[in-house]
C-alpha cells in the first residue's frame, strides 16, 4: 500500500508548532495567540486534505470487496526502534477518520474561545494545548502498540497542566486525581502490551511491509491482528489481557464506577480544558475498545460483555440521576457525559454493524454537543464569574442569541430528531435491541432522564423572571464567540439532517471489523 506523508505531517504540525512557540517572548501574548491559532487552523486544513485523499482512495474500491473498502486506505510506515520490532506505523480508516476530524475541528475553536479567558502564562498555555492536540491525533492514527502507548501517555502531561495551572481553586486535587486514575490503568495496559510483544514478536496492528537490509526487497510481515486470528491466545490469557486493556479504557471513558475523577476535572478545569476533555479525551477510551481490546481478545470480550453492558446501563441511569440534583452547571454537564458515554459503550459491546456505526457517530455527536455546552457555560462564566444555576434565570430576556445557541445545544444533547444526538442514539438502541432487548430497554430510560435534566436546566437558566440584578446588563454573544459556536451548530444540523456521508465513511471499516470478530 502506497505510503503518504499527510498523516505524519498531521501529527507533528501542532507538536512542531508548540516547539516554535517556545521561542516567542512571553510578553507578546497577541502574537502567541495568533500563532497558535494559525498552527491549529493549519492542522485542520491538513485533516481536510487527509479526508480528500481517503475519500479518493475509497472511491477506487467502490465496486471492490469488503476487505478492500474497509481496510486502511492511508498508511505510513517508518522506522523508530526496529531492533525491538517497534515502528512508527500510522494509518486511518473509517473508524478513526471522523475522530481525527473532530479533534482538528474543535482545537482552533477552543483556542479562539480562550482568547480572553486565559490571561496568565499565555505562551505556556498555547504550547501545552498544541502538544495535547498532537498527542490526541497520534492516538487515533497509531497502528503500533508502543506508538499508541507513547501518544496515550504524552497526552496526560499537557492535560494535567491545563487543569493544574489554569484551573479553579481545587485544581491541584482534580489534576492529581485525573493523572493517578489514568496512570494506574495505563501501567496495566503497558504490561499487557509487553506480554503480547513477548508472545507474538510484533506490536504492529495490521500487515505492513519492511525492507530487508540484506536483499533490499520489501517483505510483508504479519500484523498482530492476523497473528492472533491464526494463532489465538489461550482463553484464560485473553481474559486477563482484555481486563488490563479494558481497565485503562474504562477509566478514560469513564465507565461507572471509575467515573469519579471526571466531575472534579470538569469543574476545576478552565473552559478550554473542559471542552477538550469532553469533546475528545473521553473518546480515547471507547476508541481503544474498538481498535484494540475487542478485536485482539474475542474470548475476553465475550466473557466481559455482560459486565460491560450492565455497568453501562447503571452508568446511564446513575449519571442522569446525579445530573438531576446538581447545582453547579459544569458538574451537571460532567455527569451527563457519564450517561451519554454509556450509550457508546453499549453500542460497541453488542458487536453488530448498527451498534458500532451508531457508537462512532455518537462519539462525534457527544463531542460537538457537550463541547458546545461547555463553551457556552464558559462564556457566561466570563461575564458573571459563577456557575451556580440558582444565580441565573431569565437570561433569554437579556441575551437572546446566547439563549438560542444554548437551546440548540440542549436539544442536541437530548437527541431531538433533526439534530446530531438523535442519529447515534437511535442506531445504538436499535443495534442493542437486536441482541439484548432488556439492555436496550434499560438504556432507553436514560433518554427520558436526559430530557428531564437538560430541559430543567434550560428552564432554570434561560426562562422565568429575571431575579438577579447582575444579569440585567449581560452582553450577548460577540462576533468572536459566534465564530467558534456557529461551525459546531452547522455540524449538528448536518449530521442530524443528512447523516448519509458520515455513515458511508464509517460503515465499510466497521463491517470488516465486526465480521472478523464474529467469525
Amino acid at each position: 500500500m502506497e505510503s503518504v506523508n499527510i498523516l505524519s505531517i498531521l501529527v507533528f504540525t501542532p507538536i512542531v508548532g508548540a516547539a516554535l512557540l517556545a521561542f516567542f517572548k512571553p510578553k507578546n501574548t497577541a502574537q502567541v495567540r495568533h500563532a497558535a491559532l494559525a498552527i491549529s487552523s493549519l492542522t485542520f486544513l491538513l485533516s481536510l486534505g487527509m479526508l480528500w485523499m481517503y475519500s479518493t482512495a475509497m472511491g477506487q474500491h467502490e465496486d471492490g470487496d469488503l476487505a478492500a473498502r474497509g481496510s486502511m486506505q492511508l498508511v505510513e510506515f517508518g522506522e523508530w526502534l526496529p531492533s525491538l520490532g517497534v515502528h512508527f506505523h500510522l494509518g486511518v480508516d473509517g473508524i478513526s477518520i471522523l475522530l481525527v476530524l473532530l479533534t482538528t475541528l474543535l482545537s482552533p475553536l477552543i483556542l479562539l474561545s480562550s482568547w480572553k479567558a486565559i490571561g496568565d502564562r499565555v505562551k505556556e498555555f498555547q504550547i501545552a494545548f498544541l502538544l495535547l492536540e498532537g498527542g490526541m491525533i497520534g492516538v487515533f492514527l497509531a497502528l503500533d502498540l508502543v506508538v499508541f502507548y507513547v501518544f496515550w501517555e504524552v497526552m496526560l502531561v499537557p492535560m494535567y497542566l491545563l487543569v493544574g495551572i489554569w484551573g479553579g481553586e481545587r485544581r491541584i486535587y482534580a489534576a492529581m486525581k485525573f493523572f493517578i486514575y489514568t496512570m494506574v490503568g495505563s501501567l496495566l495496559m503497558l504490561l499487557a502490551m509487553l506480554y503480547l510483544w513477548w508472545h507474538t514478536g510484533t506490536v504492529q496492528l495490521i500487515e505492513h511491509g519492511i525492507v530487508n537490509p540484506e536483499t533490499g526487497l520489501l517483505e510483508m510481515m504479519p500484523g498482530l491482528l492476523e497473528v492472533l486470528r491464526t494463532n489465538p491466545l489461550e482463553p484464560t490469557t485473553q481474559v486477563w489481557l482484555f481486563a488490563a486493556f479494558a481497565l485503562s479504557f474504562a477509566i478514560k471513558v469513564p465507565i461507572f464506577p471509575l467515573h469519579t475523577w471526571l466531575p472534579d476535572a470538569h469543574v476545576e478545569a478552565p473552559t478550554a480544558g473542559s471542552v477538550v476533555l469532553a469533546g475528545v479525551l473521553l473518546k480515547m477510551g471507547t476508541y481503544g475498545f474498538i481498535r484494540l481490546a475487542i478485536p485482539l481478545f474475542p474470548h475476553g470480550t465475550e466473557v466481559f460483555t455482560p459486565w460491560m453492558l450492565g455497568l453501562s446501563v447503571v452508568g446511564i441511569v446513575f449519571g442522569a440521576c446525579m445530573a438531576l440534583v446538581q447545582t453547579d452547571v459544569k458538574k451537571l454537564i460532567a455527569y451527563s457525559s457519564v450517561s451519554h458515554m454509556g450509550f457508546v459503550v453499549i453500542g460497541l459491546f453488542v458487536i453488530n454493524d448498527l451498534g458500532w456505526v451508531g457508537g462512532i457517530i455518537q462519539m462525534v455527536s457527544h463531542g460537538l454537543s457537550t463541547g458546545m455546552l461547555f463553551l457556552l457555560i464558559g462564556i457566561v462564566y466570563e461575564r458573571r464569574h459563577t456557575r451556580e444555576i440558582s444565580h441565573f434565570g431569565g437570561l433569554a430576556q437579556v441575551i437572546p442569541v446566547f439563549s438560542v445557541m444554548f437551546i440548540i445545544a440542549t436539544l442536541s444533547s437530548i437527541g431531538l430528531p433533526g439534530l446530531n444526538g438523535f442519529v447515534g442514539e437511535f442506531m445504538i438502541l436499535l443495534g442493542a435491541f437486536r441482541e439484548h432487548q432488556w439492555i436496550a430497554i434499560g438504556a432507553s430510560s436514560g433518554v427520558v432522564l436526559g430530557a428531564v435534566y437538560m430541559l430543567t436546566l434550560a428552564k432554570r437558566f434561560l426562562f422565568g423572571p429575571l431575579v438577579h440584578e447582575e444579569n440585567r446588563n449581560l452582553a450577548d454573544l460577540s462576533p468572536r464567540e459566534l465564530c467558534y459556536l456557529v461551525p459546531i451548530v452547522v455540524m449538528m444540523f448536518w449530521i442530524g439532517l443528512y447523516p448519509k456521508p458520515f455513515v458511508e465513511l464509517i460503515e465499510p471499516s466497521v463491517q470488516l471489523y465486526v465480521d472478523t470478530i464474529n467469525k
